[in-house]
């Protein structure tokens, strides 16, 4: 249940009643000395010296004084120091009937510490009960999340008391799941008038906000059209709107809102900050305005400074998040989180910054993950998970190796999410082995589990394994599910199996197929060859194809020379997506294939003049502790010259295998001589190169060379892999932008189908 924003649950001293005593000038003097020193102690937090003051008195122990402690002791959360009052009172007044006012304070007491059932025993045992008695229970199950209590109690109220608007607003928070009760609730309000009460209409605007209708959606309307109709509003009203629009993912009408405060000089506090700040997460923010987010994002970091709400961790932490959602520079990110105060980073925080640089800077994230436990903080379940997201980001399996050890050492081997992880990270450092290893030994696997086996199959290309574990499914598949198998079909021309899958998602599981099992059923069909029946597929699609759909065909057309529906492809993409690449690169290659080289040479002057550029190819290879970075031609790396003469003699040693180069792949009108050179200097090569040049540095004893690219693996890579595979005696890993090939002695596990 969403947390309330309204302070509707706050039950204060002057809420709670006032006692019927006697005039002052009857009270013992040293009683109303006793009662003030203990109300200022209390007042200022020090609820100890005010217990203690108390219990050294053997006399003069009126109500007001009890209340008062009971008071301070649900303010701040003294239990135990609140059960043994209560049994000091029992105790010196054990023939005196219970007061009333003193009973509410208990309750409350009770009740914001969460003994609910207790609270409840008192209140069931009160011989007379006010309505400050109904509302402050009421209240203590309304923050506790009890809703159908909370309720129930209210709806008992109702038979002899008028609400107010504490127990009102306080039901209304407990209504955020169900918003037939809200309504219920609302009309309640306006029959008695409570419904213009700022605290009343605070919790109208959270609850229509959080709440869905008996149709299950959302009402966008009557949460902004209350707060547009409310003729007083206070901080908690501007604040409730805010988290309102932010809760539905609508960032743009939360950021306007926060801009419409600033104008109109209502100020904000830290609550007010994170909601603006989250309204940059999960929702359609950065893909609508995306420079002017990040721009407004830094205004907003200037403003957390000149306020002093950076020095507060929930801020600093929600201001990480927001650069890194939005896709900004991932320097900011580190420098907000280095600047903050060592002594307040807590957990969250460190959790916040390692996740905004799982994905960009995996190493940097496992860096500060290591960090975290030299500052004695003890990772969650959540912090194991992300810290497996980055060990995914990396070429070996050896740091998802060392973070599973801790995952166990921990306590949470049997947590189903990190064993999920766990799948996840181990099958995209190469070790299906290890994928498979988890997945068994999980007590309980949920669909998620099922689903990261079957991509993990999928990504290895191991496909008859993925279509036997989903026969062996015991949960209800879902659309994830069948991206999986499709994928897996794809990769292993498994057509016939394909299709019968696909057409069994609505048949026999009425699962409606979406964009992402179109874009696989084109791959099934036009790598296969089966071109014209991938294009009649995208003309039946009952929705728009995307860039997904339309590079999957280009890519099929350039594997089956298909020059004239590639060029429709390459047009529908550069539709889409003008600033991408692909659709000119390959267009560009199919050309050049083909021998048309003046048309290959107007296709790079065109994306010249579009300003587009090329995706370099880049590969990576871990060596002892540290990643080794290549990009075509080798021209970066320090001992460049070194490589390549061991490149050289490597092609040598190949070609008296039969290695012949595929000249075919060159892009330009050159000589021969000139393209095999061109071939030679891909990135996959000089990795490969520089890996057994330090064989000995390499995980597994050097027995396995394992090397990540960027983009898809080309012909005579693949040709050149296998041969060294078996050259070798080594098994050479590769994974490329969209899977794995395995090359064990002269053979790829992709059956040279990718």
């Amino acid at each position: 249940m969403p947390r309330p924003t309204t302070r509707a649950c706050y039950i204060s001293f002057r809420q709670l009643g006032t006692p019927n005593f006697p005039t002052a000038s009857s009270v013992n003097t040293e009683a109303n000395d006793l009662l003030e020193k203990v109300r200022v102690l209390s007042k200022r937090g020090h609820v100890q010296e005010a217990l203690s003051l108390f219990y050294t008195q053997t006399q003069h122990h009126h109500h007001q004084t009890y209340a008062t402690l009971f008071h301070a002791c649900a303010r701040h959360r003294c239990l135990q120091q609140g059960i043994s009052l209560h049994r000091h009172m029992l105790s010196h007044n054990p023939t005196s009937p219970p007061d009333l006012f003193v009973t509410n304070h208990l309750i409350n007491m009770y009740c914001k510490c969460g003994y609910l059932a207790y609270a409840h025993c008192l209140f069931d045992e009160m011989p007379h009960r006010n309505l400050v008695s109904w509302t402050a229970l009421i209240s203590g199950y309304s923050q506790h999340g009890r809703a159908d209590d909370c309720f129930s109690l209210f709806s008992g109220m109702l038979v002899d008391f008028r609400p107010n608007e504490f127990a009102v607003a306080s039901v209304l928070s407990s209504c955020h799941s169900d918003g037939e009760r809200g309504r219920q609730v609302h009309a309640l309000a306006l029959k008695l008038s409570l419904d213009a009460c700022v605290y009343v209409a605070n919790a109208l605007i959270t609850m229509y906000s959080y709440s869905k209708s008996s149709f299950g959606c959302y009402d966008r309307d009557e949460a902004w059209s209350l707060f547009k109709t409310m003729q007083v509003r206070n901080l908690i009203s501007w604040n409730s709107m805010v988290a309102g629009f932010q809760f539905r993912g609508l960032g743009v009408q939360a950021v306007n809102l926060f801009t419409q405060m600033q104008r109109e000089g209502i100020g904000f506090d830290r609550v007010t900050l994170l909601s603006v700040f989250s309204s940059f997460s999960g929702s359609n923010i950065g893909k609508e305005v995306d420079d002017v987010s990040l721009k407004f994002c830094f205004q907003l970091h200037c403003l957390t400074i000149k306020t002093g709400f950076i020095s507060e961790i929930e801020v600093t932490t929600a201001l990480v998040k927001s650069y890194s959602d939005l896709g900004g520079d991932i320097g900011n990110c580190y420098r907000v989180f280095m600047e903050t105060n060592t002594c307040y980073r807590d957990i969250v925080s460190w959790t916040t910054i390692i996740t905004a640089l799982a994905e960009r800077d995996p190493e940097e994230a496992l860096f500060l993950f290591r960090q975290l436990r030299r500052e004695d903080l003890a990772p969650d379940w959540y912090t194991f998970s992300i810290a497996l997201k980055a060990c995914a980001g990396l070429v070996t399996d050896r740091h998802a190796m060392a973070v599973h050890s801790q995952v166990i050492k921990a306590g949470f081997e049997g947590d189903t999410v990190l064993a999920n992880a766990l799948i996840h990270a181990y099958a995209r450092c190469g070790s299906i082995a290890l994928s498979k290893q988890v997945f068994d030994e999980m007590r309980f696997c949920d669909l998620i589990s099922w689903n990261s086996m079957l991509k993990a199959y999928a990504l290895h290309g191991k496909a008859r394994e993925a279509l036997q574990l989903f026969w062996r499914m015991s949960l209800q598949p879902d659309p994830t599910t069948f991206v999986a198998l499709l994928s897996a079909c794809s990769h292993a021309e498994l057509v016939d199996e394909g299709i019968i899958i696909f057409d069994s998602m609505v048949g026999k599981y009425g699962i409606v197929p979406q964009l992402d099992h179109y874009a696989c059923m084109v791959d099934i069909l036009g790598r296969s060859g089966r071109i014209v029946e991938a294009e009649e597929l995208i003309n039946r699609m009952p929705m728009k194809p995307d860039s997904v759909v339309w590079s999957t065909l280009l890519g099929s057309c350039r594997k089956h020379g298909k020059t004239s529906l590639a060029k429709l492809a390459a047009d529908k993409l550069k539709e889409l997506e003008p600033g991408n690449s692909l659709s000119y690169v390959q267009m560009s290659n199919i050309y050049s294939t083909s021998g048309n080289f003046n048309k290959a040479g107007l296709i790079r002057n065109e994306m010249k003049g579009c300003s587009v550029r090329k995706e370099p190819g880049l590969s990576w290879v871990e060596i002892g502790n540290r990643v080794h970075e290549f990009a075509s031609g080798g021209r970066c790396h320090p001992k460049r010259e070194v490589i390549s003469k061991k490149l050289e003699g490597l092609i040598g040693q190949l070609k008296e295998m039969g290695y012949v180069p595929e000249t075919s792949l060159a892009l330009h009108d050159i000589e021969e001589e000139q393209k095999e050179e061109q071939l030679y200097c891909h990135s996959e090569k000089l990795a490969l190169a520089f890996a057994i040049m330090n064989e000995n540095s390499l995980c597994y004893g050097g027995s396995i060379i394992r090397i990540n690219k960027n983009i898809r693996i080309c012909v005579d890579c693949h040709n050149f892999m296998k041969l060294a595979s078996d050259m070798l005696k080594k098994e050479i890993v590769v994974r490329d932008s969209n899977r794995f090939h395995h090359f064990k002695g002269g053979v790829c596990s992709c059956g040279d189908y990718w």
